[in-house]
């Protein structure tokens, strides 16, 4: 288990040097809102979701009440319950059971798309200690950029105006690399999936119903190359 959780600690550094740029500019983004630097860090640790904290911040600093801000944030990440039953999958054999839902506070969209791409290329009793490692490194290097976004932020943008702009360019390129992952690890067929749908969706009409249409795609195409890997392992 030890061997399978360094291993996923190595695995996350590609998201790990993704997710401190974006963090840090969460962090600076909390603080200019007038959120300190303790409620920042606390946003990050128990929320751990990037857009949804971006939006929270937005609409506590606008004055929303609890009855605007948890719908809102619950259907932005209404997405992950597509992730989990992807991961589930992958994680049927994981014992003991109890870590599987401990395991699902660390599916991030990032570590999402990592996972499914490598996953399915573990053995089955190695996949849960490879993706408690893999979470373990994003949640680290969340954190740690939140902390530093939000004490530095502000003094670093002061002396580098450019900053702040060059930050916007992190989380696709971020998305990007795990995608070129998602191709070499064989999982071609989701990925096209998905982008097919997305853009034929984009054609015909609105991007909130041609994305969320997309995502739909891309794991229904994943969870049928499980079944079809499960089933070739078994003959």
């Amino acid at each position: 288990m030890t061997r399978q959780v360094l291993r996923g600690l190595g695995d996350s550094l590609a998201i790990a040097a993704g997710y401190v740029p974006v963090a840090f500019s969460f962090g600076l983004a909390a603080v200019q809102m007038g959120l300190g630097a303790p409620w920042a860090v606390a946003i990050s640790a128990i929320v751990f979701a990037g857009a949804s904290q971006f939006v929270l911040v937005s609409l506590l600093a606008a004055g929303g009440g609890p009855l605007t801000v948890v719908p809102t944030i619950w259907l932005l990440n209404a997405r992950h319950l597509l992730y989990g039953r992807v991961v589930a999958e992958q994680l049927a054999q994981a014992r003991p059971a109890r870590v599987r839902p401990a395991l699902a506070f660390g599916l991030t969209d990032e570590v999402f798309a990592c996972a499914a791409a490598r996953l399915p290329t573990l053995a089955p009793a190695q996949r849960a200690g490879w993706l408690a490692g893999l979470q373990a490194g994003a949640y680290g290097a969340w954190i740690a950029g939140t902390w530093l976004g939000a004490e530095t932020g502000a003094q670093l943008v002061d002396r580098i105006p450019l900053l702040q702009e060059a930050l916007q360019f992190v989380l696709p390129a971020l998305f990007l690399s795990l995608l070129l992952q998602m191709g070499v690890h064989g999982r071609g067929r989701a990925l096209w999936g998905a982008a097919g749908v997305t853009l034929l969706g984009l054609a015909l009409g609105p991007a909130h119903v041609a994305i969320p249409a997309g995502m739909l795609a891309g794991a229904a195409l994943q969870l049928l190359q499980a079944h079809v890997d499960e089933d070739g392992d078994d003959e």
